[in-house]
């Protein structure tokens, strides 16, 4: 099979293509090699892939890519939370006009089959249960209860304290940023055109994605990459509120290996079809958690948890990803301390392999959560 990466010379881009490689198939990078996820110098991969250095965006570009395509592997997307919401064109422009490119250039090319980068922002907050409401959807966080340091989530109807759950994709979605909002109008176009096309697509809802050749710590990485990075300038990763936000961590290269997974799936799929598959390694762990783990691998300093936060932080999101499993016989292999032990010490995308340290660190933001 001959497969387009966009994006496939990012973090997760580039394992993808590693693993595509590995299972004898034909894959071809595409990605506009953008400094402020690559750095100055660039190796797309590790491999020996077709690469074409162009922005998703740029149809003509598109199309002379899609030339003897089989399938789509959609990784292209500008992520994190940005620096603020002056950057909502950019994430717009790139993530979901860029999708639009993409999939009408499909449709043109007769390109059918697309797994695309989806994400765990989608739903907002997780799952809640009160003990006496059952399943509730708590509301977002009120500043007041933050600057007081209540962090949990209180039932709407009673203000009972909730019980986090995992969420499933069954969960109703409630984007409470500029990026969330972009992946789930993602999913949208890309069932649309499956609708449109006779064609079968598949969303794979990434956790907390980390491992080696993540992104520094730019206002473009997540927590994991920043905490990292801190340990590499010989600093105390910085943990905000109590740490006690829960997440999922899952390792780029299980991830990889659901994609492929994915892209075998969706060609045995029915004509406008289109199907969504939470992707984390089912371990929950705290923020805390998280950083004590990877300090304690690198040799420290501990982690300083601040109280501070970030107005649009969801508390804790956690998945179910059993469908991916039943249905896909997807099972993650990186374990969290072996994973961590490994990240602790590998390069990031960025970083001057002498030092550890970030060739620029302008417009740091010490969350991405």
């Amino acid at each position: 099979m001959r497969v387009l990466v966009t994006g496939g010379a990012g973090f997760i881009g580039s394992e993808i293509v590693r693993t595509l490689s590995s299972a004898g198939h034909q894959a071809v990078v595409f990605d506009a090699l953008l400094s402020s996820v690559h750095g100055a110098a660039v190796d797309p991969a590790d491999c020996d892939a077709e690469r074409i250095i162009a922005d998703v965006r740029d149809r003509e570009a598109v199309d002379r890519a899609l030339r003897g395509i089989d399938a789509v592997c959609h990784q292209a997307a500008m992520v994190g939370l940005g620096n603020d919401f002056a950057d909502a064109p950019e994430y717009v422009g790139c993530n979901d006009l860029g999708t639009a490119v993409l999939l009408a250039a499909m449709a043109e090319a007769g390109v059918r089959s697309l797994a695309l980068a989806g994400s765990m922002v989608v739903y907002g907050e997780g799952r809640y249960d009160c003990p006496r409401h059952g399943t509730v959807r708590p509301g977002p966080r009120t500043v007041a209860d933050l600057d007081a340091g209540r962090f949990e989530p209180h039932c709407p109807g009673c203000g009972a304290e909730l019980a986090p759950g995992l969420v499933t994709e069954e969960a109703p979605t409630d984007p409470r940023n500029v990026y969330a909002a972009t992946k789930l109008a993602q999913e949208h176009l890309t069932a649309a055109w499956a609708r449109a096309t006779g064609g079968s697509a598949v969303s794979l809802r990434y956790h907390n994605v980390y491992g080696p050749g993540m992104p520094r710590d730019t206002p473009y990485a997540g927590v994991a990459s920043f905490f990292r990075s801190a340990l590499a300038r010989g600093e105390a990763p910085r943990v905000f509120e109590d740490g006690c936000q829960r997440r999922d961590f899952v390792h780029v290269r299980d991830v990889a290996a659901a994609n492929a997974l994915a892209l075998e799936a969706v060609k045995g799929r029915g004509p406008g079809s289109f199907a969504v598959y939470n992707t984390g390694s089912g371990d929950p762990r705290t923020i805390g958690e998280m950083a004590s783990a990877l300090a304690s691998a690198h040799g420290g300093p501990a982690p300083k948890v601040t109280g501070e936060y970030r107005l649009g932080d969801v508390r804790h999101v956690t998945a179910d990803s059993r469908r991916l499993r039943d249905e896909l016989g997807w099972k993650p292999q990186e374990g969290f301390a072996k994973g961590m032990a490994e990240f602790a010490t590998a390069p990031l995308r960025g970083m001057r392999p002498d030092t550890g340290s970030s060739p620029a660190r302008s417009g740091e933001d010490p969350s991405g959560y």
